[in-house]
């Protein structure tokens, strides 16, 4: 019997992009400011495009950002706020009509991805609401989030499915643990065999097959 759902928020219940390429374009300039040719303009650009969906601190990584670029995204990065509403994907309204306990977990600046949960006035679905802050001091990543949330509820990784986009994040984090990983291919989103299920949009839930038990730990 599942009876909680763990989500993920970029990608999977709102495209990071939503709120129009002028949000980052601060970060950006601030990145390229610091760029003394370590990285190539192509390689820069796909950077920024990879920032859409996935954290700073990897994309730091990924590409070789040297110290300075990495201080000047992560203090630019750092003071983003979403201040218009959000919309979301179409398929929201299927939240409210899952029968478990609902979790979001997302990792990123705290500043922007409270603003986000803000804008998108979903904070009431959800049981608890877990920010991988990157921007603070040793963040944790999603699988102690996981944990936390298995030993708080006292629930097994057998009751417990995980939706997500990213198979390196959240599907890992939920394969490790032996809970039921659905990929949601948004656009843009390439399909992962890591996940035991893929689906397109969150009423496709329904269809997969596993009986949901009444909401409550």
């Amino acid at each position: 019997m599942i009876k909680a759902v763990i989500f993920d928020l970029d990608s999977c219940l709102a495209a990071a992009d939503e709120v129009g390429s002028d949000l980052f374009a601060p970060a950006f300039r601030a990145i390229r400011s610091a760029n003394r040719g370590e990285v190539a303009e192509d390689q820069l650009q796909a950077a920024f495009t990879d920032c859409w969906r996935f954290p700073f601190d990897f994309i730091a990584g990924k590409y070789g950002f040297s110290p300075e670029m990495r201080r000047a995204g992560f203090e630019a990065f750092s003071q983003v706020e979403v201040l218009q509403p959000m919309r979301g994907y179409g398929d929201l309204n299927a939240l409210a009509e899952i029968p478990a306990m609902l979790f979001l977990v997302t990792s990123g600046f705290r500043r922007l991805q409270e603003s986000k949960v803000r804008a998108l006035k979903i904070a009431p679905l959800f049981a608890e609401i877990h920010v991988d802050a990157i921007d603070e001091a040793q963040p944790k990543g999603k699988l102690p989030a996981f944990e936390a949330i298995l030993t708080k509820y006292r629930l097994s990784p057998a009751e417990v499915w995980v939706v997500g986009d990213n198979p390196d994040s959240e599907i890992a984090a939920g394969n490790q643990l032996g809970m039921t990983t659905i990929q949601i291919l948004r656009p843009g989103v390439p399909a992962s065999s890591a996940a035991a299920h893929r689906i397109k949009d969150l009423h496709e839930l329904k269809t997969i097959g596993a009986a949901f038990s009444p909401a409550g730990p």
